[in-house]
């Protein structure tokens, strides 16, 4: 299934100048996006679904960056908190307009 473009627009932004996209993890995977140093690994989720969160905060997990964001829609903030948790991995929950943050710990 291709790519929305506001999905893409969201990787471009998350990686920033100098960023990468679709970033190689082991097993086959792949990160929506890491900052140019390497130190702010950023998922996008927008299904929303319980299994696509838990599997896009694994992702953040393997990616080693000292900063992990998990990118959502507002609507589904809570339920990105809960997959968070139940990894765990510890990092940011924002959503996709970034007015709004979570701390996970």
């Amino acid at each position: 299934m291709s790519e929305t473009p506001s999905h893409k627009a969201a990787k471009a932004k998350a990686a920033g100048r100098g960023g990468q996209t679709e970033v190689p993890l082991h097993g086959k995977r792949r990160l929506d996006a890491i900052s140019a140093d390497g130190g702010r690994a950023t998922e996008i989720e927008r299904s929303g679904t319980t299994a696509g969160l838990k599997k896009a905060a694994r992702r953040l997990k393997a990616s080693g960056a000292n900063q992990r964001i998990l990118q959502v829609p507002q609507s589904d903030m809570p339920k990105a908190v809960e997959a968070m948790k139940g990894i765990p991995v510890s990092g940011t929950v924002k959503n996709l307009g970034g007015t709004k943050k979570i701390q996970v710990r």
